[in-house]
Protein backbone atom coordinates (compact mmCIF):
# COMPACT_ATOMS: atom_id res chain seq x y z
CA UNK A 1 0.00 0.00 0.00
CA UNK A 2 1.36 3.71 -0.07
CA UNK A 3 0.50 6.72 1.47
CA UNK A 4 -1.57 7.91 -0.76
CA UNK A 5 -4.40 5.20 -1.42
CA UNK A 6 -5.02 1.50 0.39
CA UNK A 7 -5.67 0.35 -3.15
CA UNK A 8 -3.84 -0.39 -5.51
CA UNK A 9 -1.35 -2.49 -3.57
CA UNK A 10 1.35 -4.07 -4.74
CA UNK A 11 3.64 -7.14 -3.42
CA UNK A 12 6.34 -8.83 -5.02
CA UNK A 13 5.47 -12.58 -5.06
CA UNK A 14 9.03 -13.24 -6.62
CA UNK A 15 10.83 -11.62 -3.57
CA UNK A 16 8.83 -14.10 -1.13
CA UNK A 17 8.84 -17.62 -0.46
CA UNK A 18 6.74 -18.43 -3.13
CA UNK A 19 7.42 -16.92 -5.93
CA UNK A 20 4.65 -17.48 -8.44
CA UNK A 21 5.48 -19.79 -11.50
CA UNK A 22 3.53 -20.76 -14.35
CA UNK A 23 -0.08 -21.48 -13.57
CA UNK A 24 0.28 -20.49 -10.00
CA UNK A 25 0.59 -16.89 -11.42
CA UNK A 26 -2.54 -16.68 -13.04
CA UNK A 27 -4.94 -17.55 -9.67
CA UNK A 28 -6.61 -15.28 -7.65
CA UNK A 29 -5.07 -14.01 -4.19
CA UNK A 30 -7.78 -15.86 -2.41
CA UNK A 31 -7.07 -18.99 -3.35
CA UNK A 32 -4.24 -19.62 -1.48
CA UNK A 33 -4.95 -16.50 0.85
CA UNK A 34 -8.60 -17.44 2.11
CA UNK A 35 -7.61 -17.28 5.37
CA UNK A 36 -5.30 -14.45 5.43
CA UNK A 37 -1.92 -13.56 4.60
CA UNK A 38 0.11 -15.61 7.77
CA UNK A 39 1.55 -19.23 7.68
CA UNK A 40 0.09 -19.76 4.12
CA UNK A 41 1.76 -23.24 3.21
CA UNK A 42 4.39 -23.61 0.52
CA UNK A 43 4.21 -26.92 0.47
CA UNK A 44 1.88 -28.14 -2.82
CA UNK A 45 0.62 -30.86 -0.84
CA UNK A 46 -1.20 -28.44 1.24
CA UNK A 47 -2.99 -27.04 -2.17
CA UNK A 48 -2.69 -30.40 -4.00
CA UNK A 49 -4.08 -33.00 -1.50
CA UNK A 50 -6.97 -33.96 -3.21
CA UNK A 51 -5.75 -34.34 -6.95
CA UNK A 52 -3.35 -36.27 -5.12
CA UNK A 53 -5.76 -38.39 -3.35
CA UNK A 54 -8.12 -38.89 -6.91
CA UNK A 55 -5.25 -39.69 -9.18
CA UNK A 56 -5.55 -43.05 -10.72
CA UNK A 57 -2.87 -43.55 -13.54
CA UNK A 58 -0.55 -44.29 -11.55
CA UNK A 59 -2.61 -44.49 -8.20
CA UNK A 60 -0.48 -41.73 -6.18
CA UNK A 61 -2.36 -42.58 -2.77
CA UNK A 62 -2.71 -45.89 -2.91
CA UNK A 63 1.01 -46.83 -4.31
CA UNK A 64 1.93 -44.64 -1.34
CA UNK A 65 3.31 -41.97 -4.20
CA UNK A 66 5.59 -39.24 -1.81
CA UNK A 67 3.40 -36.37 -1.12
CA UNK A 68 6.37 -34.16 -2.72
CA UNK A 69 4.59 -32.82 -6.01
CA UNK A 70 7.69 -31.11 -7.19
CA UNK A 71 9.44 -34.15 -7.25
CA UNK A 72 7.67 -35.25 -10.99
CA UNK A 73 5.24 -31.87 -11.40
CA UNK A 74 6.09 -28.54 -12.38
CA UNK A 75 4.39 -25.24 -11.84
CA UNK A 76 3.58 -25.10 -15.88
CA UNK A 77 0.85 -27.70 -15.84
CA UNK A 78 -0.14 -30.47 -13.34
CA UNK A 79 -0.30 -32.77 -16.34
CA UNK A 80 1.87 -34.41 -18.04
CA UNK A 81 4.16 -35.11 -14.86
CA UNK A 82 7.87 -35.26 -15.56
CA UNK A 83 9.24 -38.15 -14.45
CA UNK A 84 12.11 -39.98 -15.79
CA UNK A 85 11.57 -43.96 -15.70
CA UNK A 86 14.30 -44.66 -17.98
CA UNK A 87 16.99 -42.88 -15.94
CA UNK A 88 15.56 -43.79 -12.22
CA UNK A 89 14.26 -47.41 -13.23
CA UNK A 90 13.63 -49.23 -16.59
CA UNK A 91 13.97 -47.63 -19.49
CA UNK A 92 10.21 -47.36 -21.15
CA UNK A 93 10.21 -44.33 -23.22
CA UNK A 94 12.79 -45.36 -25.03
CA UNK A 95 15.31 -48.67 -26.36
CA UNK A 96 13.20 -51.92 -27.29
CA UNK A 97 10.31 -50.81 -24.93
CA UNK A 98 9.51 -47.86 -26.14
CA UNK A 99 5.91 -47.85 -27.43
CA UNK A 100 5.11 -51.25 -25.87
CA UNK A 101 3.05 -50.17 -23.24
CA UNK A 102 -0.57 -48.21 -22.30
CA UNK A 103 -0.42 -47.68 -19.03
CA UNK A 104 1.43 -48.07 -15.70
CA UNK A 105 -0.50 -51.53 -14.57
CA UNK A 106 0.78 -53.14 -17.68
CA UNK A 107 3.85 -54.07 -15.96
CA UNK A 108 3.07 -52.68 -12.17
CA UNK A 109 0.51 -55.13 -11.63
CA UNK A 110 -0.18 -54.23 -8.27
CA UNK A 111 -1.53 -50.92 -8.31
CA UNK A 112 -0.46 -50.56 -4.08
CA UNK A 113 3.02 -51.62 -4.51
CA UNK A 114 4.71 -50.25 -7.05
CA UNK A 115 7.69 -51.79 -6.59
CA UNK A 116 6.47 -54.93 -7.87
CA UNK A 117 6.08 -55.76 -11.51
CA UNK A 118 6.29 -58.16 -14.01
CA UNK A 119 8.13 -58.72 -17.18
CA UNK A 120 7.57 -62.02 -18.07
CA UNK A 121 3.66 -61.29 -18.91
CA UNK A 122 5.05 -59.58 -22.53
CA UNK A 123 5.61 -60.83 -25.73
CA UNK A 124 8.53 -63.55 -25.89
CA UNK A 125 8.60 -63.83 -22.78
CA UNK A 126 5.06 -65.47 -21.99
CA UNK A 127 6.76 -68.68 -23.27
CA UNK A 128 8.36 -70.35 -20.62
CA UNK A 129 9.89 -73.43 -22.10
CA UNK A 130 11.34 -71.14 -24.69
CA UNK A 131 13.17 -68.57 -22.18
CA UNK A 132 14.42 -71.58 -20.30
CA UNK A 133 15.99 -72.99 -23.35
CA UNK A 134 17.52 -69.89 -24.44
CA UNK A 135 19.02 -69.53 -20.98
CA UNK A 136 20.07 -73.18 -20.98
CA UNK A 137 22.04 -72.82 -24.01
CA UNK A 138 23.73 -69.72 -23.05
CA UNK A 139 24.81 -71.83 -19.76
CA UNK A 140 23.86 -68.60 -17.65
CA UNK A 141 23.59 -69.69 -14.02
CA UNK A 142 21.48 -68.67 -11.22
CA UNK A 143 19.15 -68.39 -13.86
CA UNK A 144 15.01 -67.75 -12.43
CA UNK A 145 12.10 -67.46 -14.54
CA UNK A 146 10.95 -64.39 -12.18
CA UNK A 147 10.68 -60.90 -13.38
CA UNK A 148 12.79 -59.87 -10.59
CA UNK A 149 15.60 -61.89 -11.53
CA UNK A 150 15.22 -60.78 -15.33
CA UNK A 151 15.34 -56.99 -13.87
CA UNK A 152 18.71 -58.37 -11.99
CA UNK A 153 20.79 -59.52 -15.34
CA UNK A 154 18.68 -56.99 -17.89
CA UNK A 155 18.19 -53.87 -15.86
CA UNK A 156 18.17 -52.04 -19.63
CA UNK A 157 15.99 -54.55 -21.27
CA UNK A 158 18.95 -55.57 -23.22
CA UNK A 159 19.93 -59.21 -24.45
Amino acid sequence: HSSSAWTPATFDHASSDFPLTGAHSTIDCASCHGSGYQNTPLECWSCHETVYNQTTDPNHKGANFPTTCESCHTTKAWSPADWDHDSQYFPIYSGKHKDEWNVCSDCHINSNNYVQFECILCHEHSNKSKVDEDHNKKEITGYSYDSQACYSCHPNGDD
